[in-house]
């Protein structure tokens, strides 16, 4: 088993203040990838919105989140130590799983095969999705 990624939290405000963190990180690369396409500052201020940025922080904050990647044994083993909900998605009869476990007693996990790195991207999305979304969204 081995892990990927670096987020890992103790509490939803551990999570809630890094998501914050990684605003500025961010704002810049969307400013950057607009100079890269070359945006006026008319185009940039049309097309670039708050939900750009909104849209970039979620992705990267989703990006960073460490995920445990091993064998069916290693995750039925962690499960049976995990106090809390687990919504495991895929076939069970594969040899392989990546999971997350969230701040607030849930966790989410993924079977896979052979793509190691598109089951931990695709983890991670739904884990920002499920776990994470309304934890950070204070409006």
């Amino acid at each position: 088993m081995h892990t990927v990624g670096t987020f890992t939290f103790e509490s939803v405000d551990d999570a809630r203040t890094q998501y914050e963190s990684v605003g500025p990180a961010a704002q810049t690369v969307v400013r950057e990838v607009a100079k890269a396409m070359e945006f006026d500052r008319e185009e940039y201020d049309e097309r670039v919105t708050g939900g750009v940025v909104e849209t970039a922080r979620d992705a990267l904050f989703a990006n960073l989140l460490e995920v445990r990647v091993g064998s069916r044994e290693e995750f039925d083993d962690w499960r049976e130590t995990y106090d809390g909900a687990v919504e495991t998605v895929g076939h069970e009869d594969v040899d392989r799983v990546v999971w997350h476990a969230g701040p607030d007693g849930e966790a989410v996990a993924a079977t896979f095969q052979n793509e190691e790195d598109a089951a931990v991207a695709t983890l991670r999305r739904q884990a920002f999705g499920r776990l994470y979304r309304d934890l950070v969204d204070r409006s």
